[in-house]
């Protein structure tokens, strides 16, 4: 009989395309969040604490492949070490995480903490596969949607983005979590590197709005790294298929 598998995060974005892949597959799972409710269906939901680390141990009773999703704006490499000590406790035998496309190149906080998660991960002792991702459409959504309720939208010279369909990330870490550790994998991007004017007036066609574009310059050392495409995989990269404009047309309309 396999094993329960752990998903942390479980009930965000990604988890919620995530858990219903690894049922279909006929796995039990056990979802781990900040908020508990009811199990049902396969799925058993339990309450823990990744930055403090209560609730760990009886959490990964009996489970064998972890699969972190779990993040926020700050501290996942200190969640994510919590996580690890806790799995090694338990004896598991596979750990997965996501992290993000330049995590080791990017000199901002978020992709520095994601580094030291994944650094966590490979030094944990546990073997581990890390697969790294572009920003969800589901985030470029928000973002834009937030700028574009400005009088002009801001655009940033030589920002862009390779933005990728949650389900399409989902369906790549089903696989993995099915399969065998296999370390760093390669990266997962959308179809597509667009700048941030694109995104907006792709996003202002689909709501039926008029907004001036407004070009900023983003200036020192994040502005040089995001014209030097630090944050896009540009070779040997896999690349989903959903475009930013399929993905508007599902959830924005015409």
């Amino acid at each position: 009989m396999a094993s329960t598998i752990l998903v942390t995060g479980g009930t965000g974005t990604l988890g919620s395309h995530v858990v219903p892949l690894l049922r279909e597959a006929g796995r039990e799972v056990r979802v781990l969040s900040r908020h508990g409710r009811a199990s049902a269906d396969g799925v058993e939901y339990l309450t823990a604490d990744l930055l403090g680390g209560e609730g760990l141990d009886p959490a990964l009773a009996g489970v064998e492949t972890v699969l972190h999703l779990a993040g926020g704006p700050k501290g996942d490499d200190l969640a994510t070490r919590n996580l690890v000590r806790a799995a090694a406790r338990a004896g598991v035998k596979h750990l997965l995480y996501i992290s993000v496309v330049g995590a080791d190149t990017m000199p901002i906080g978020w992709f520095r903490a994601k580094l030291g998660a994944e650094r966590a991960v490979a030094e944990s002792g546990i073997p581990w596969t890390t697969l790294r991702t572009a920003q969800f459409h589901d985030l470029v959504l928000d973002t834009v949607g937030k700028m574009a309720r400005l009088p002009a939208v801001p655009c940033p010279g030589g920002l862009r983005f390779q933005p990728v369909d949650a389900r399409e990330v989902a369906a790549r870490l089903a696989e993995l979590t099915l399969g065998e550790p296999s370390g760093l994998v390669p990266d997962l991007v959308g179809p597509t590197v667009y700048g941030v004017a694109e995104l907006a007036r792709g996003y202002l066609e689909a709501r039926g709005k008029r907004r001036p574009l407004l070009p900023v310059r983003m200036p020192g050392k994040v502005g040089r790294a995001y014209r030097a495409a630090d944050n896009l995989s540009v070779t040997g990269a896999l690349k989903g298929h959903r475009t930013w404009e399929d993905f508007l047309a599902e959830r924005v309309g015409q």
